[in-house]
């Protein structure tokens, strides 16, 4: 089932193994038959972890979402709660005890926090008077997860949100322990850098739980040679601007969640000569994406406009290995060609399902909407026009285009121009409230407070020779046959990935000016590595860099960081871990609030 997490240089099927260990160990605990009662939001990243044939093989018969009310009737020794540590949670549970206990049913109850257990939550069930009814109360530590044989994530989505409108570090010390999980598997990661806030507070709460383990030595050879955390906030504009590679795109329209997609079903039904179209599926098509599809991680990372020559070259491909079958003519060969059918119906069916893809992908890529909006991001990025009001912006506002979508734009605007001149910024701000509703002051504080939509307060604009230094935009850019990491936005290399790329060769000392324009502290640390674990390196072999990006990531930067690791002088293979997987419209919509009207 995790083959593709083995695949790479690290092998990240091994953190999967102990955190199925793990659970097994508490259901375990949990003797006879058992029902689970789910929070909704931990069903996805549970599903990269274990499936249901490994909940059944511990006597999990049944399996409920997480209401108020009673629960479902089953019959069952031992209903067990995996939840999230929310007091709103807790009030849900103690409704689900009660109704329970009225029916007087000899049932066993057991509660699983993820990730941590929580005193608050315990008194909540405490006062609600259920907290005795629960014969295990647990945590289950489900700190990285592996979405792929490179990326890792905590799909800890407030955690931008915490860190800076909260200034709430719960994420971090999250990130800290997961990162110590990652060092008891696969070793002590000598060399640690960094740069942001977040990122110095990450370093300084492992290297603290280190010592805490001072008696403990890890004698595990290190795996990975350099950690490099990074702050969201040191690079607010890469999130806010459009992806334009594959697995970009599918993120940007349709949102790729815990590893799956969603699509409109119409372009998918095998549709039958004659049948009539009110047969066709209503539900939307469901569809896993990692790097176990083998045509899927050929043409992910791909831009956008490099896709149709691959899928036209594989569809010839699969095409001349099905015609094979006629040059078939002894028993073997007719053997051999059967044996090879299986991955070659898998193959055309993969396919199929990405040419549709890639057909509902160009409907949108090809129309005016989205080419005005794309001229607009690139201006901003190239440092055209961006102190004053933009008529674009002005004109899908007065439309009322999507809200998000005019404030992505705003807040792009604003980045490239190291905040707005005091009046474009009130007039954008007066735009947008008396257009979408005053409703939406709180979301437009939460973007100030935030970093990404704020009125200049110098006079001194460093973007110009951030992008300068560290050649930001690259005009003609290569889609088809990369030679820059700019690719993935079309000119645009993400500032994140050029810093990793600079880190690597020739090293930050020959950016120190640009680093000390950009937010927060950048650092070194090492960390002692017991005698005798110290790597002795062959002749032409990468060295492996973590990648951590603190308050998200987005498919585009993977796609970056992939093409560096492939690039044949980089010497470097990077693994790349987040705490949420992002895109601009699902960043700027964590950090929205409304004022809820006051009905009197």
């Amino acid at each position: 089932m995790a083959a593709h997490l083995s695949y790479g240089r690290v092998n990240l099927n091994i953190l999967r193994e102990a955190a199925r260990k793990e659970l097994r160990e508490f259901l375990d605990k949990c003797a006879g038959s058992k029902a689970i009662v789910w929070d909704e939001y931990l069903t996805g990243p549970f599903g990269l972890i274990a499936q249901y044939s490994l909940l059944k093989e511990h006597e999990v018969e049944k399996m409920f979402t997480l209401k108020n009310g009673r629960l479902p009737s089953a019959d069952v020794k031992n209903i067990i709660f995996f939840v999230r540590p929310r007091l709103e949670l807790m009030d849900i549970i103690a409704e689900n005890v009660f109704s329970e206990d009225k029916m007087h049913s000899a049932r066993d109850f057991h509660i699983l926090f993820v990730p941590r257990r929580s005193m608050l939550c315990e008194q909540r069930l405490k006062e609600q008077g259920v907290l005795a009814s629960f014969i295990n109360i647990d945590e289950y530590i489900l700190d990285l997860i592996p979405y792929d044989g490179d990326l890792l994530s905590m799909e800890y989505e407030s955690a931008f949100r915490e860190c800076y409108l909260e200034n709430d570090q719960t994420s971090l010390y999250h990130t800290a322990k997961g990162l110590m999980t990652l060092q008891a598997l696969y070793g002590t990661i000598p060399q640690i850098y960094g740069k942001g806030d977040c990122a110095r507070h990450v370093a300084n709460m492992m290297l603290r739980m280190k010592r805490e383990f001072a008696g403990i030595q890890n004698q595990i050879l290190p795996v990975f040679d350099t950690l490099l955390l990074l702050d969201r906030n040191v690079d607010l504009l890469t999130p806010l601007a459009t992806q334009l590679t594959y697995e970009g795109l599918i993120d940007e329209i349709y949102g790729i969640t815990n590893g799956y997609v969603k699509l409109p079903p119409e372009k998918f039904a095998q549709k039958k000569q004659g049948e009539a179209s009110k047969d066709l599926p209503t539900e939307p098509k469901k569809l896993q994406l990692n790097s176990a599809e083998e045509l899927y991680a050929e043409i992910r990372d791909k831009n956008f406009n490099a896709v149709g020559a691959a899928l036209s070259k594989k569809a010839k491909i699969i095409s001349a290995a099905f015609e094979e079958r006629h040059n078939a003519k002894t028993v073997g060969e007719i053997k051999q060609f059967v044996s090879q059918l299986p991955h070659m119906q898998a193959a055309r069916s993969s396919l199929a399902n990405h040419t549709s893809i890639a057909e509902l992908i160009k409907d949108i890529t090809t129309s005016e909407a989205f080419f005005d909006n794309l001229t607009v991001e690139q201006e901003f990025m190239t440092g055209v026009d961006t102190d004053k009001v933009n008529t674009y912006i002005e004109d899908c506002i007065a439309q009322r285009d999507p809200l998000i979508k005019i404030l992505r734009l705003v807040c792009m605007q604003s980045v490239c121009n190291n905040g707005l001149k005091q009046k474009v910024f009130d007039y954008y701000k007066r735009e947008i409230l008396q257009t979408y509703g005053y409703e939406h002051m709180l979301t437009l504080n939460n973007l100030e407070k935030g970093g990404l939509l704020k009125p200049q307060t110098s006079s001194r604009n460093n973007y110009p020779t951030i992008r300068k230094t560290l050649k930001l935009w690259m005009e003609d850019a290569n889609e088809q046959n990369p030679n820059d990491i700019s690719y993935v936005y079309s000119g645009y290399a993400p500032l994140s990935i050029r810093l990793t790329q600079v880190l690597a060769r020739p090293g930050w000392r020959s950016i120190e000016e640009v680093l000390k324009m950009l937010p927060g502290p950048h650092f070194e640390e090492r960390q002692q590595l017991p005698a005798g674990l110290h790597k002795k390196r062959q002749q032409g072999e990468n060295r492996t860099t973590l990648v951590f990006f603190l308050g998200g990531v987005t498919y585009a930067e993977i796609a970056a960081l992939r093409f560096l690791s492939q690039m044949e002088d980089s010497g470097m293979e990077y693994i790349i871990a987040t705490t949420k997987l992002i895109n601009g419209t699902t960043w700027v919509k964590s950090l929205m609030d409304r004022l809820e009207s006051q009905t009197p």
